[in-house]
């Protein structure tokens, strides 16, 4: 069984090539169906919704052996049109090759894990290999972190696993998953979900005419009185030892505060919201988390009984986790320390990922995959190739392994 390096960096290429911002996956989707066509594998094309896809190809074995899905999104975390990244090459659906390292938008986030997946099955159609198990291939849409709010609707906004929730209730389903974000060749068994929360805190309405000596009504600067009781708050979340994780502590991000209009500074804002991202160990049910955050956000209300303080949980994203001893994990370390001749360090992230929704589904999750790609402040998004052959060696290894050999 061999990997062919050119094949992987010309399917990464074209990956790459086929832009596949959130809500415009359908391309690449497309180019994923026929990719499966090509290696003769059966196909389910699934319309999440209009102009966006998941591509399932399943390479059906013999028959008597587990099944292992490769899971990998195609949405990728930017457009390239950003200000600040349009003239960065490498966030641009345009990949180039330089000093051994593949760019481009996505590359990184995951379309090199979805290469790698392409590349392994492959190798072991080309070596003559038959599994027992089937091997899912699936790429799905909408995972990046993100969610509507207020006036951000649309398909661009839908993320937070919106695809691999679609898939796994339309047959999407598999004995084990390995998921190949970039983790940098470690084994994450775990990682946190997200809750995002929005403190609004009201004020007066008024002309900037006849608003002297009211200014202590103004919202905005309520808010900067209660952002500074938030900034208390933090530490007693993230030091809690029921929000730690494997030795991982809990973290949280204030992440947006709206107030006002900039068209009409006239007027003080009759409300200003702060928005929080709480992150909660997967060992923590989200009704839980949810209770706790809006009983201190009642303590703020108390604290400042004038402001009007409310709030409002509108994303509720869970975690994951596998447990250490499952099978996949053992494949996992065989196989990595065969290609790379060291086992695998262990992981905890803090980042969201589809085992999330494919965990709830009672598919065990591993995320396993190359380095994150260090953004070149010049360059932009890429992946060392060698990295890719290397990883794509792993996943077949860890496919004949998990699967059976027919």
């Amino acid at each position: 069984m061999k990997i062919d390096r050119e094949r992987l960096v010309a399917t990464a290429t074209q990956l790459v090539n086929v832009h596949s911002f959130t809500g415009d996956e359908q391309r690449m989707a497309d180019l994923m169906v026929s990719l499966f066509d090509g290696m003769r594998l059966q196909v389910q094309r699934q319309q999440v919704e209009d102009n966006r896809a998941n591509a399932l190809g399943t390479w059906a074995g013999a028959g008597g052996g587990p099944s292992l899905m490769f899971n990998g999104h195609m949405d990728t975390s930017y457009s390239g049109r950003e200000p600040w990244l349009r003239d960065v090459p490498g966030f641009q659906p345009q990949a180039f090759e330089r000093d051994g390292r593949l760019y481009g938008l996505g590359i990184s986030n995951m379309k090199g894990a979805l290469a790698c997946y392409l590349e392994a099955v492959r190798a072991l159609q080309d070596a003559g290999v038959r599994l027992r198990g089937d091997v899912l291939i699936a790429a799905v849409s909408g995972e990046i972190e993100k969610t509507q709010y207020g006036d951000a609707t649309g398909a661009q906004y839908r993320g937070y696993a919106a695809g691999s929730r679609y898939l796994v209730s339309h047959g999407g389903v598999a004995d084990m998953c390995l998921l190949g974000e970039p983790t940098e060749g470690k084994v994450v068994l775990g990682h946190f979900g997200a809750l995002w929360l929005r403190i609004r805190v009201h004020g007066n309405f008024i002309h900037t005419a006849f608003s002297e000596g009211k200014r202590d009504q103004n919202s905005i600067l309520r808010a900067h009185q209660v952002l500074d009781a938030v900034q208390e708050w933090i530490p007693t979340w993230e030091d809690d030892p029921a929000n730690a994780y494997r030795g991982t502590r809990a973290i949280v991000n204030v992440g947006a505060i709206e107030g006002g209009f900039g068209w009409r500074v006239s007027r003080t804002p009759h409300h200003t919201d702060l928005f929080l991202d709480v992150r909660v160990p997967p060992t923590k049910e989200m009704g839980v988390a949810r209770r706790e955050i809006l009983e201190w956000v009642r303590s703020l209300a108390q604290r400042f009984p004038d402001y009007g303080v409310e709030g409002e949980v509108y994303v509720t994203a869970p975690g994951a986790e596998i447990d250490e001893g499952h099978e996949l994990v053992a494949a996992i370390d065989a196989a990595h320390e065969q290609v790379f001749g060291t086992k695998p360090e262990r992981d905890v992230t803090r980042w969201f990922s589809d085992a999330s929704a494919l965990t709830r589904y009672g598919i065990p999750t591993v995320n396993y995959g190359t380095s994150t790609g260090l953004m070149d402040v010049e360059l932009g998004e890429n992946l060392e190739i060698e990295g890719l052959v290397q990883t794509a060696e792993v996943y077949a290894r860890v496919a004949m392994d998990v699967c059976g050999v027919a």
